[in-house]
């Protein structure tokens, strides 16, 4: 793994981002986990293999995706259930017969993104979840369900909603109780309101002006204005952590030994794309050009996902790799994107190497 170490080390150097850990595995067997740089360069602290990220948009398949595949395995929801009859304030909208692959797989036809917490943070705290799914119902639809993929942020807000009123739990208590405490997995969580854990080492996404250092504290400004849990943002965690899951969907998958949390025919349902969908439920699929996941992964098997603070991940069934890059390239500022250069190139190499070492 030479060339991938190379390739880590020159991303700092060149400020791809401060630094990152990179975990490459094959099945349940780590084959590389190696930190590189620093934090950040005010605290210059080395980054570790159990240094704490904020993951981002990874929210959207390790927490909000497996939350409903629990509960598709349960029979409390189907992904084709409509939006209108799990939750009446759709029933009456637009978005009455949205279903749940729909906004799962980004074909809702609801828009990428609005900047929701401009209005939010006028508000009191408790008063600004109401008002976020007031706004929600309220948004407007741009396609009919199911003609077109346009990644939406909102799709996942939403689903955060549906897993609330179908369980009874908050997203984080539902994870955390019913997924990753089974599973053994202490190294996920969301920190709602900000309150971190100062044991643990956290690379963080923001330095303010008076070059304070925010760490535990999500940088999606819509998660962060209802208090860092949502559907789409506010998961942190390790990249062991990451790995200890997609491992545990990839041996079920995969018809191997793992947890038990999940059943096979669910996992291989939502990570395959429905008919007529671009994309898998929650997750990326290989793009035919240009996509982050570089050369070597299997078109049409291989599932991923990146996060805008600089996270990803990419995993194969078919041939059992695994890929996990995390860091924080939005220091010192988001407007930082040499990391889309750089992910394809850094896969490549990983794949390489553990190709040769078949």
């Amino acid at each position: 793994m030479k060339r991938a170490a190379e390739l880590m080390q020159q991303a700092v150097e060149t400020g791809v981002f401060p630094g990152g850990v990179l975990l490459a595995a094959r099945l349940d067997q780590v084959v590389f986990h190696q930190g590189f740089g620093v934090t950040d360069h005010i605290r210059q602290l080395p980054v570790t293999c159990d240094t704490v990220y904020d993951l981002a948009s990874l929210t959207k398949p390790l927490a909000t995706a497996v939350a409903l595949m629990h509960l598709v395995q349960q029979g409390r929801i189907c992904v084709e259930d409509r939006l209108g009859e799990l939750i009446s304030a759709f029933s009456e909208t637009d978005k009455d017969r949205i279903r749940i692959r729909h906004l799962l797989c980004h074909n809702s036809g609801l828009p990428p993104y609005r900047p929701y917490y401009r209005t939010l943070r006028r508000l009191p705290e408790n008063a600004r979840k109401p008002e976020l799914r007031r706004l929600l119902v309220n948004a407007p639809i741009r396609d009919a369900p199911g003609t077109r993929t346009r990644y939406s942020d909102l799709g996942f807000m939403i689903l955060d909603w549906v897993i609330e009123r179908v369980s009874g739990k908050s997203l984080d208590r539902y994870a955390a109780q019913q997924l990753y405490a089974p599973m053994g997995i202490r190294d996920l969580f969301f920190i709602p309101g900000g309150r971190r854990d100062p044991e643990r080492t956290f690379a963080p996404t923001r330095i303010c002006a008076d070059r304070e250092v925010v760490c535990g504290r999500v940088h999606d400004e819509n998660a962060d204005a209802v208090g860092g849990v949502c559907g789409h943002a506010g998961l942190f965690g390790t990249s062991g952590a990451v790995f200890a899951l997609l491992c545990d969907l990839l041996m079920t998958v995969c018809g191997r030994p793992s947890s038990g949390v999940f059943s096979r025919d669910v996992v291989g349902d939502f990570l395959r794309p429905p008919e007529g969908a671009e994309r898998a439920m929650a997750f990326d699929t290989v793009s035919p050009e240009g996509s982050s996941s570089g050369r070597y992964f299997t078109p049409g098997r291989a599932v991923g996902h990146l996060g805008f603070t600089g996270t990803s991940f990419w995993m194969d069934p078919v041939s059992g790799k695994t890929v996990i890059l995390l860091s924080n390239r939005v220091l010192p500022g988001r407007g930082n994107r040499k990391i889309r250069a750089f992910r394809p190139e850094l896969h490549n190499a990983v794949m390489q190497h553990m190709q040769i070492g078949n």
